[in-house]
């Protein structure tokens, strides 16, 4: 069967890499010297890079280039305690959150519903990108309510970590009372946070954190990369 031009190009970048020619960090030459390379029109090239990039072999870095990936895939346990730092930190990675911000919004009902509390009550919206060795993770927002705890953003800025905060509250402990996946494709916004190229999917994790008694404390609602990482799931610890 005769092949199209963009899938030989495809096949000949994926073999440089599984032999090693090109290794994970490299950076692709420019569409303009792979066409040459190739004999082939930029169409060409563009397809078989956005299909090396689907598949996670290949990074598309607005205004830097074309790299192959070099982030190994994180392993994220999803359990009754779910935490973050401790999930990456025992991966032996540096595990850093930009804060991107805060407001007060009237709860919509798909945030209302999960915090048990009306339509329209205040609550407290903050924004964070997380990041493992450098390299952005997921981008999300968390939902407190505001009557509960009204200045958790300048507690959570001072104390370093959510449950360090939740600690000042009186809050020793909290579990992960509800957990939702699903994936899609990314929008735009969401492969240039994340660093990924625009066709490469995302992992929608949506989430409520709770007392042990199960009332609620926060619910979220965050976009991981589906590129570089994996979730498990331990039935025994739920």
């Amino acid at each position: 069967m005769l092949r199209h031009k963009w899938e030989t190009i495809r096949a000949a970048i994926d073999d440089q890499i599984a032999t090693g020619a090109l290794r994970p960090g490299d950076k692709l030459p420019t569409e303009p010297e792979l066409s040459e390379r190739f004999a082939a029109g930029r169409h060409s090239v563009r397809r078989a890079i956005a299909e090396l990039a689907r598949d996670g072999k290949l990074s598309v870095e607005q205004g830097r280039g074309t790299y192959v990936s070099s982030a190994p895939r994180i392993t994220y346990s999803i359990g009754r305690r779910t935490r973050l730092r401790q999930n990456l930190t025992s991966q032996n990675l540096d595990v850093t959150r930009e804060f991107l911000g805060a407001d007060r919004i009237s709860a919509p009902l798909h945030v209302a519903q999960p915090l048990q509390i009306e339509p329209g009550a205040p609550v407290i919206r903050s924004r964070n990108t997380s990041y493992a060795d450098g390299l952005p993770i997921s981008s999300g927002m968390l939902f407190h309510c505001a009557r509960t705890f009204p200045d958790f953003v300048e507690r959570r800025t001072g104390l370093g970590s959510v449950t360090e905060t939740y600690r000042s509250y009186g809050i020793k402990d909290y579990m992960r009372r509800e957990t939702s996946i699903e994936s899609r494709q990314a929008n735009a916004e969401e492969a240039k946070v994340l660093a990924q190229h625009a066709l490469m999917p995302v992992i929608v994790i949506r989430a409520v954190d709770a007392h042990l008694d199960g009332t609620p404390i926060a619910c979220s609602e965050v976009i991981w990369s589906a590129a570089r990482v994996r979730f498990t799931v331990n039935p025994e610890d739920f």
